[in-house]
């Protein structure tokens, strides 16, 4: 073994692993951190990706996809044909990097990562036939997010390309967007940018539910609680037929003079207090 790929962190293992690695690299046990960074780099990676298929944990992988940000941008490459998520039955001794011709084990020391590579032929096949054939046998984690993509393009497409661009910058001004009942999740981020732009609760709520972010049961509950919290207000829109509909309002004068960029920030802090 030999420690040929060092850096301060896992992407600098990551993206030499990319770039060596042909056709299709297996990253087997990643941890939490890895499978952010394998995500980050794939969206952001500038040269021919390698197909990555990762044999990981259950229960973290739902943990990491509990954040919108990483898991729409993980269902990209997924709907690229770039990314392969399948669940891990049993954990391995390290975390490993495997391709046909050559196999790296993963080690942290601090704040520093070593990647321990091989390429002893007989070793690095058993590696691979091995592992590949436990990533055959292994079942699909079941990623339920939608690709960012198609969230922008739908968005544009059926609120409006104002309430994209906000959303868009709502979302780059957080580091994560978790559905966890405290901060800013997904469906709580489409109704604040829906309301900053006057739109129907039944237009977002029916976007958001067939693009596949929230029923309309959650959107309304979210609504709710949006409302009881003070940060959005709803007046009622007569229709020709049927009970009147809700349109959207920003409810907090603090909200009213923030930009998309301070939004974000305005109605985590009116959240938390």
């Amino acid at each position: 073994m030999s420690s040929n790929l060092l850096g301060e962190e896992i992407e600098d293992i990551l993206r030499e692993s990319f770039e060596d690695a042909g056709d299709e690299l297996l990253f087997v046990d990643p941890s939490a951190a890895a499978v952010e960074a394998l995500i980050e780099l794939g969206i952001e990676f500038e040269g021919d990706l390698p197909t990555v298929k990762v044999l990981a944990d259950e229960r973290m992988l739902k943990d990491v996809m509990d954040d919108f940000l990483v898991a729409s941008n993980a269902a990209d490459l997924v709907e690229a044909g770039s990314l392969e998520l399948r669940n891990l039955d049993a954990e391995t001794d390290n975390a490993l990097l495997v391709t046909e011709d050559r196999t790296v084990a993963i080690v942290t020391a601090g704040d520093a990562v070593a990647g321990l590579a091989t390429d002893d032929e007989e070793f690095v096949a058993l590696a691979h036939e091995n592992y590949s054939d436990r990533f055959d046998a292994a079942d699909t984690y079941n990623l339920r997010t939608p690709a960012i993509s198609r969230v922008r393009e739908t968005m544009a497409d059926d609120i409006g390309e104002q309430s994209r661009d906000d959303f868009d910058t709502v979302l780059s001004s957080l580091e994560t967007a978790r559905g966890d009942g405290d901060g800013l999740d997904e469906v709580t981020i489409s109704l604040l940018v829906a309301a900053k732009n006057d739109v129907l609760l039944y237009d977002i709520s029916k976007w958001g539910e067939d693009v596949g972010i929230a029923s309309k049961a959650t959107f309304s509950r979210t609504k709710t609680r949006l409302e009881e919290l003070g940060l959005i207000d709803t007046e009622k829109v007569p229709i020709d037929v049927g009970r009147p509909r809700l349109r959207l309002k920003l409810g907090d004068e603090r909200l009213h003079g923030a930009d998309a960029e301070e939004l974000a920030s305005v109605a985590q802090s009116m959240i938390a207090s």
